[in-house]
């Protein structure tokens, strides 16, 4: 209890927007209710998203549901794969930056009929894309060593400008993992403390910035891999029991059910005590945690299905794909080890056969397109 109460103060004074404003004197009171046996207490809101949801074909409605790797060389390709597929997001990823020059996402975007998600890891340090482009950003342990949350912000800020000129709409950063490993571990010096609250403030902090300028943060990697054993590029990955985390690891995301506009990317982490031997990735106990533990609302979506042995050493893609989002994923990441065409023939023969059903794509739906603006 006492952390919550900690991480709501730490969100007060972080970010702006937080709490709501209280009535400005001379507002008018709200109307008073309507008459016993009116019918308009009785109708429901417009679903604004449901005319928009209606315009797409139900395999354009699980291609939203896919956030695809695309060569950063070939600007051409990618135009073609949002126009032909219309998913839902694009990930760049390597240090080639022909997809971050001279304009060249205007095409790509104008190619997605609902839009499209264009994202980057812009984390800092050894996990960056633009700084050959606008110059280098130190890591997460380095900001939090020498510079105040209020300065992270600020530095946050303006690289989601730099990144928002680009094209760029998503960073998958913030890390908020807690860990005391060398630089050069698994998370390192991707990680801002060792100390939970100093990596929730400093976390929120460089997050603030980011959507100050427009870019969507995405939170990573829940429910922590920062005293994780391994790393899951290479294999299986086991954390700390679930009440270990609670009290290290769960901590920085006490505070996200009070930040608007923000994601959560989920790891292909085995919890002791949650996933019964699952990554949490592909574990509807460990969606149900972030919902219902933690209060977190927005869009959510998993690690690379397609790169990381925790996953491709068990499920083809595919199948990891379905997995995630019955599990609970709105989104399905991957970057490479697949194309589109067969995960959508997936999808769809699982949707048809009632083993996907409608609701949950369209519960994923209604949180991807208003992210978007779609609707």
């Amino acid at each position: 209890m006492k952390s919550r109460i900690v991480a709501a103060l730490t969100c007060t004074a972080l970010l702006a927007g937080c709490t709501s404003s209280p009535q400005p004197a001379g507002t008018p009171p709200s109307a008073a209710p309507a008459p016993r046996g009116s019918t308009e207490a009785a109708t429901p809101a417009p679903d604004p998203c449901a005319p928009v949801i209606a315009q797409l074909t139900p395999r354009q409605r699980l291609a939203q549901l896919l956030f695809v790797g695309v060569s950063p060389t070939d600007p051409a390709a990618a135009e073609n794969l949002v126009r032909t597929e219309q998913i839902g997001g694009i990930f760049i990823g390597g240090n080639p930056t022909n997809l971050l020059r001279d304009n060249a996402l205007a095409p790509v975007q104008q190619a997605a009929r609902w839009g499209v998600a264009v994202a980057v890891d812009e984390e800092g340090g050894r996990v960056q894309r633009i700084d050959q482009l606008d110059g280098p950003l130190p890591s997460a342990r380095a900001m939090a060593a020498t510079m105040t949350p209020g300065q992270v912000r600020v530095l946050g800020q303006k690289r989601g400008e730099e990144l928002r000129a680009r094209g760029v709409t998503t960073d998958f950063a913030p890390s908020v993992d807690v860990s005391a490993q060398p630089d050069d571990g698994p998370i390192g010096d991707r990680s801002f403390s060792s100390d939970p609250a100093k990596a929730r403030d400093y976390g929120l902090a460089f997050a603030a910035g980011l959507r100050d300028a427009g870019i969507t943060p995405v939170f990573k990697h829940f429910p922590g891999h920062g005293h994780a054993t391994g790393d899951s590029h290479e294999g299986a990955v086991t954390t700390p029991p679930l009440d270990s985390l609670r009290t290290n690891d769960l901590v920085p995301y006490e505070a996200l059910a009070s930040f608007a506009g923000g994601e959560v990317m989920v790891g292909h982490l085995t919890v002791p005590g949650l996933t019964g031997g699952q990554p949490a990735s592909l574990s509807p106990a460990a969606y149900r945690l972030l919902r219902t533990g933690y209060g977190f609302t927005g869009p959510v979506l998993t690690d690379d299905l397609g790169a990381m042995r925790a996953i491709t050493e068990t499920y083809r893609l595919p199948d990891a794909v379905l997995h995630a989002v019955l599990a609970g994923a709105d989104q399905a990441l991957w970057s490479s080890g697949g194309t589109v065409g067969p995960v959508l023939d997936r999808l769809e023969a699982a949707s048809a056969s009632g083993e996907l059903p409608a609701a949950r794509v369209d519960e994923a739906l209604h949180r991807i397109l208003p992210a978007k603006h779609a609707c």
